[in-house]
């Protein structure tokens, strides 16, 4: 195996103290709980009459409340027979049921199985069975009830759920997540944000993105259950009830993906909805304009504003671009977290390789795929498929996927490069960049642009002009198809290509290119 040296961490801002490095020579956090349940039993020791969870127009519960509660539905599950390591599936909608499912599945000993319920029939019919859950959590079924139920000699290293990737290139693969690797990122999104446990109770985090995805659940469930603070779930996201709900609810933490902060702040009346009490604002899952950074700061005057960036099978975030560089670096997302190394496989003259993640956030592998987990968690090391460099500072630039990257007749076109201009470019609401089949050069570069306004023509010249001042004229797209609905994402932002190239079809090289 080829010896891989972690890059250096540069100008990394976060707290590494309290960190200790296995045989391996793995980082992980000392002192971490032993367990989801262990965690949870000190939030509602500590914090039993805290408000700790709102689902919007529907129920309030308390810490002690979300127990009890918790506690019976794992007492249902022993009684249907479910035991320790057994996997329960999880269908229901974003809700306080989503919530009683998860954490009574995690009292219960149990592996839980949050299904992606946008899949297609095919997918999730896939997901239960290579999950081999033995129930499955469904709306049109109560939750399972019985004797009060907590399990209490769980180990940090247990499987305690699966997640399925999105299927972008096939069926859904299950990463496998320990104890550790949840409460790694409840430590690690604690670090990156600087946040004091002492102001946990005061945290009201507005969760709008699915809880089947690793940003709504262990981003912003579990890290508000860590810390004793509140968490209002939005059902389904419209934009009304969203900015209505950070109002009523005195919301001060909101996470969610670039687009729902466009769609937010191009509301006629934003200035209406008083969001002062915002104080944090997380985005990440696809390019952001700087444009769009400074009106998120300036509707958000007392936020710090901050760019994560992980995968399904880092547990949700590898690395974090923090306020102070969020305005001059929209290209980069961020250091590395405080536990995890990076490195770059095979670099090219660009300094631009596949980015390796090590690190206790990074799941235990793949459900009944071995070979695919031998391939893409070779020595300890998690092989991204996303293709980055790595900045003298330490400031990572994701640059695309391995599986996107553009052979232009033998010039390598990285796709989110010119995303990421695309994103600044006048009349540009959302952008794609895609390879177009070329007999004479393989491929030639593609944009699909989404217009900002319906009632503006957008101007491809002026957005190409754009380009031009910032790209080699190898990476200016040789072809430029304009729509107005939105391009098709999976619930954690980024773009489905395959569906994309498949709905898209080309006219004319523009510019003669």
């Amino acid at each position: 195996m080829t010896t891989i040296d972690p890059h250096p961490r540069g100008a990394a801002p976060f707290d590494t103290s309290g960190t200790f490095r296995d045989e391996q020579g793995v980082a992980h956090y000392a002192g971490l709980p032993s367990s989801l349940v262990e965690m949870f039993r000190a939030t509602v020791r500590d914090h039993p009459g805290q408000e700790a969870l709102v689902e919007v127009d529907g129920e309030r519960l308390t810490y002690q409340q979300l127990w009890d509660r918790a506690a019976r539905v794992a007492g249902g599950l022993r009684a249907a027979g479910v035991e320790r390591g057994d996997r329960v599936a999880n269908l229901l909608p974003a809700g306080v049921g989503w919530v009683l499912g998860f954490l009574g599945t995690q009292l219960a000993g149990a592996v839980a199985v949050p299904v992606n319920i946008r899949f297609a029939q095919p997918e999730i019919d896939y997901v239960l069975a290579d999950s081999g859950a033995k129930t499955v959590l469904r709306p049109e079924a109560p939750l399972p009830d019985g004797e009060p139920y907590a399990a209490g000699d769980l180990q940090i290293d247990e499987l305690a759920a699966i997640f399925y990737t999105s299927g972008t290139t096939g069926f859904p693969k299950g990463a496998m997540t320990t104890h550790e690797n949840f409460l790694s990122n409840v430590e690690t999104v604690l670090r990156v944000h600087g946040i004091d446990r002492a102001e946990g109770p005061r945290q009201r985090n507005l969760i709008s993105v699915p809880l089947f995805h690793v940003t709504g659940c262990n981003t912003q469930l579990l890290v508000q259950i860590a810390l004793g603070g509140t968490t209002v779930v939005l059902p389904a996201f419209h934009v009304r009830p969203f900015l209505r709900t950070i109002v009523d609810e005195r919301i001060n933490v909101l996470t969610s993906v670039p687009a729902i902060y466009a769609l937010a702040l191009s509301q006629p009346d934003f200035a209406d909805f008083d969001v002062r009490a915002v104080t944090r604002v997380g985005y990440g899952g696809s390019p952001i304009a700087p444009s769009l950074v400074e009106r998120i700061k300036a509707a958000f005057p007392q936020a710090r504003v901050g760019n994560g960036f992980g995968l399904t099978e880092t547990s949700s975030i590898a690395t974090y671009l923090p306020h102070e560089w969020a305005t001059e670096h929209t290209d980069s997302v961020g250091f590395a977290a405080p536990v995890v190394d990076l490195a770059l496989h095979e670099p090219d003259s660009a300094g631009v390789g596949e980015l390796l993640i090590r690190g206790p956030n990074v799941v235990a592998g793949y459900w009944n795929k071995p070979e695919a987990t031998g391939r893409t968690f070779a020595g300890s090391w998690l092989h991204s498929g996303d293709l980055a460099r790595i900045d003298e500072d330490g400031l990572v630039h994701v640059v695309d996927r391995a599986k996107d990257m553009i052979n232009r007749g033998g010039e390598n076109v990285y796709s989110v490069e010119v995303e990421n201009a695309l994103a600044s470019a006048p009349g540009v609401a959302d952008a794609a960049v895609v390879g177009v089949p070329d007999d004479v050069l393989g491929e030639k570069v593609g944009a699909v642009v989404v217009a900002a306004s319906e009632d503006e023509r957008l101007s491809v010249p002026a957005v190409l002009d754009h380009l031009a001042a910032s790209l080699a004229d190898f990476k200016i797209p040789q072809y430029v198809h304009v729509r107005t609905e939105p391009l098709p994402r999976n619930p954690g932002g980024k773009l489905l290509k395959r569906q994309l190239r498949e709905q898209t079809a080309w006219g004319a090289p523009v510019r003669g290119r």
